[in-house]
């Protein structure tokens, strides 16, 4: 197991990589005054443009629905990887060598062997798809023609030929100059007595992508009766490919999905490419394997399934195959927070077959008209039972008592009940029965077990972000920017995240001196400040980084907000006049702070019995107020 990436290294990875680069690959940006950038926001529907970026600090902000961050936020939010394979990503993006403080992660020679296997997959997938189109590869354009995908939908999903014969491919490849082991290692190629030879041959192609769009292994279908091989033979597994870890579709379906948090699993690619043509973006499928532990990891971080919705729906045929993945899947129903259904299409045919008969429409009403996974286990479950006699009912009750006592919305169950009741010709009271007797007892029920495997999961999430400071667990409420107190605060806190080498020793002495009406600027304060005692303050990544560093993890959110907001400033003079300014009434409201504090203290003392302490406080008041005079008159 890797150990955890040095933190040392996550700052240089955040100071190397260019945010706006990263930001570009999402979002289209535009100019949005001296080293700002602004665009339509990925998080969020919007119009007009609210996500600004600020390439210096290496942050965003969107000033609409408030996400914010830099740029490894940016991409597990966007690519829905951890933060550890984000940063092992943009790392051997900028060619940087991480180091792990515990155990070991990828060398640099190992990032660059798995380049190596990334650029062999992605020639191949131009290869493939170079000889789509040719008179080689009329089987395959007769089989796409025939499934109703054009040549504008195989090119969006990248699917290709694979030509008839032993080394086409081996040839092509070794001519762009990888080695016989590289390739051996690619699982692109078979081996014999004689050497490599070319594992797919004239076989219709799918490239299988990872999250992020990077080709890691092909699937391929028969088209010639000559050809002894399966019907779908799939790269094995590789260093790249781990099937029971892939969704095919996945990269182009992960935005959708997080988006609607609805996910679609099929069961082939023809499905995937049909689903999506059709306008259900969020169809995804496995690749020659059963929907699994490994694909339900994924899921549930793409749709966020913490309790506040989002649905995985599953298509099967209505053969009986069909029917045992359904309650294969129901087996694993548990382990998601959201609801899961099924849709089975009355004719049983898949989603290819009903749009090529009947069009887009039915492929999007028969995912409208999904159905609990639990309420077709239950009829899937009792139609295994002879519901003709009296042993057969009661030996189904039993059967389907856990999956009603498995029902995640605990007010669903008594309406199962008596739909249950109903069906097998026998009291709601002894259904309702068998139904508690196995809630109250584990080992028959599913959602008993479901709990404890609930709570290791929970164990198991801590990311690679623990080697950062700890993050205090007390809210920090956003203020309220109707006080004025609260605008003040927030306007000099931007200027000094974004321009700190505009503050002079003076001001960065007072500044220390500052007390926060607000929790949150409170703890920005206090990364600030211990930003400036690490180092010399000066606008840019290592700044920010080092503040954040320095601050309480539930304010890194707002600060990424205040390194973007704009400055209303467009020259330098008037930055310094603004700067100025600001700061200033900062310090002003501190000092009126302050003397509303002596005033009160000086409301308890009796001048007469302590006068030395009277005459002190007045003193001290004096002093403010000149204090408070200067401030004023350093003001424009």
């Amino acid at each position: 197991m890797a150990g955890l990436i040095r933190k040392e290294d996550i700052d240089q990875v955040r100071t190397r990589t260019d945010i706006r680069e990263i930001i570009e690959g999402y979002v289209t940006l535009k100019s949005a005054g001296i080293g700002s950038f602004k665009g339509l926001c990925p998080f969020h529907d919007e119009r007009t443009p609210s996500f600004h970026v600020r390439p210096q600090m290496g942050t965003y902000h969107c000033f609409g629905c408030g996400e914010s961050g830099d740029v490894i936020s940016f991409l597990m939010e966007m690519d829905h990887t951890s933060f550890t394979e984000t940063v092992e990503k943009l790392a051997a993006r900028i060619n940087y060598e991480l180091h792990y403080e515990q155990g070991s992660g990828m060398s640099r020679e190992e990032v660059g062997r798995r380049q190596r296997l990334l650029d062999a997959h992605k020639i191949a997938t131009e290869f493939f798809q170079k000889n789509l189109y040719t008179p080689a590869a009329v089987e395959a354009q007769k089989f796409l023609g025939g499934r109703g995908f054009d040549p504008a939908s195989t090119q969006k999903f990248g699917v290709g030929f694979a030509p008839r014969g032993w080394d086409n491919l081996l040839k092509y490849l070794m001519n762009k100059g990888f080695t016989t082991d590289e390739l051996r290692a690619t699982g692109m190629f078979s081996e014999g007595q004689r050497g490599l030879y070319d594992r797919f041959r004239g076989r219709l192609i799918w490239p299988i992508r990872n999250i992020t769009g990077e080709t890691i292994g092909f699937g391929a279908r028969r088209l010639f009766d000559d050809d002894q091989g399966p019907k779908y033979l799939n790269t094995p597994e590789t260093t790249l490919y781990k099937k029971s870890q892939v969704l095919y579709g996945l990269d182009l379906a992960k935005r959708p999905i997080a988006k609607k948090k609805q996910i679609v699993v099929v069961e082939g690619y023809t499905d995937v490419m049909a689903a999506h043509l059709a306008g259900v973006d969020t169809a995804v499928a496995t690749c020659g394997t059963a929907f699994g532990t490994d694909h339900i990891k994924i899921v549930r971080r793409l749709i966020s399934d913490d309790g506040t919705g989002g649905e995985v729906i599953f298509t099967f045929d209505g053969d009986a195959a069909g029917q045992k993945a359904a309650l294969a899947a129901f087996s694993e129903d548990q382990r998601f927070v959201a609801q899961t259904y099924v849709a089975v299409a009355k004719n049983g045919m898949d989603p290819c077959d009903l749009r090529l008969t009947r069009g887009d429409s039915a492929v999007r009403s028969l995912i409208e008209s999904r159905r609990p996974l639990f309420e077709f286990a239950i009829d899937a479950t009792l139609a295994n039972y002879d519901l003709s006699t009296l042993e057969g009912r009661v030996r189904g009750m039993r059967a389907i008592a856990p999956i009603i006592a498995g029902i995640k919305d605990a007010a669903l169950r008594p309406a199962y009940v008596r739909q249950v009741s109903g069906q097998l010709g026998l009291e709601t009271a002894e259904v309702q029965r068998a139904v508690t007797y196995a809630i109250n007892h584990p080992q028959a029920s599913a959602s008993q077990k479901a709990e404890a495997a609930e709570a290791q999961r929970a164990a198991s999430r801590q990311e690679q972000e623990t080697v950062n400071t700890a993050a205090e667990q007390d809210p920090y409420e956003l203020p309220d920017l109707r006080d004025p107190a609260a605008r003040t605060e927030r306007e000099a806190l931007e200027v000094i995240l974004q321009y700190p080498e505009s503050l002079s020793l003076e001001q960065w002495q007072e500044l220390a001196t500052v007390h926060y009406r607000y929790r949150a600027h409170s703890g920005i304060a206090q990364g600030i400040i211990g930003a400036a005692g690490t180092m010399a303050p000066a606008a840019g990544h290592a700044w920010v980084n080092t503040v954040r560093s320095q601050a309480p993890e539930p304010v890194h959110a707002l600060i990424a907000e205040l390194t973007v907001a704009p400055i209303p400033a467009r020259t330098p003079e008037q930055l310094q006049r603004y700067s100025r300014d600001i700061l200033n009434r900062l310090f002003e409201q501190e000092i009126t702070r302050q003397k509303s504090d002596l005033l009160m203290q000086l409301q308890r003392i009796n001048p007469e019995t302590d006068a030395e302490t009277f005459r002190q406080i007045q003193q001290q008041l004096l002093t403010l107020e000149l204090r408070r005079r200067t401030k004023m008159q350093g003001q424009d």
